[in-house]
């Protein structure tokens, strides 16, 4: 469960980080770098849970 937590936790941070990085560029810009944020951190939380949770 905490896992799940973890991993939701990345991918919103992800995609936050992103949508405030890009959206001051433009509307498109912010959508699909808040998708490629959330991508990072889906990646980034699932490695971090998979190492220190098992």
């Amino acid at each position: 469960m905490v896992k799940m937590f973890v991993v939701v936790l990345g991918v919103n941070l992800g995609a936050a980080l992103g949508w405030w990085l890009g959206s001051q560029i433009g509307l498109m810009t912010g959508y699909f770098s808040a998708v490629f944020g959330a991508s990072i951190g889906l990646y980034l939380s699932r490695q971090y849970s998979r190492n220190y949770f098992d």
